[in-house]
């Protein structure tokens, strides 16, 4: 997947001594109406990276980086602060190739 990182990552060290980065990313897809316009249509994801990926994001990868990635994409619930059950989709990065400028 190729897009452009939309969020400053945020990093987490835990206390088990491993890191983790959370960031989004924005792809876009383009295609032509019935008019015969031109259309860009975006869409956002979740990602998550452990370990030497998150210290790639973190020394390199700021918010408007155009990355390329490969990851495995995973569901999962959580309990807000409220107590509420939530659920996120994200993709777990196992590489992440630097892009653009």
């Amino acid at each position: 997947m190729i897009g452009h990182v939309g969020t400053e990552p945020e990093i987490v060290n835990l206390e088990s001594g491993k890191k983790l980065a959370k960031f989004s990313i924005a792809t876009n897809e383009y295609y032509k109406n019935a008019k015969g316009e031109k259309v860009s249509e975006t869409q956002w994801h979740n990602l998550v990276a452990w370990g030497k990926t998150a210290d790639l994001v973190e020394n390199y990868v700021p918010k408007g980086k155009e990355i390329a990635i490969d990851g495995k994409l995973t569901s999962r619930s959580y309990e807000d602060k409220t107590g509420t059950k939530r659920y996120i989709t994200e993709i777990i990065c196992n590489e992440i190739l630097l892009l653009g400028k």
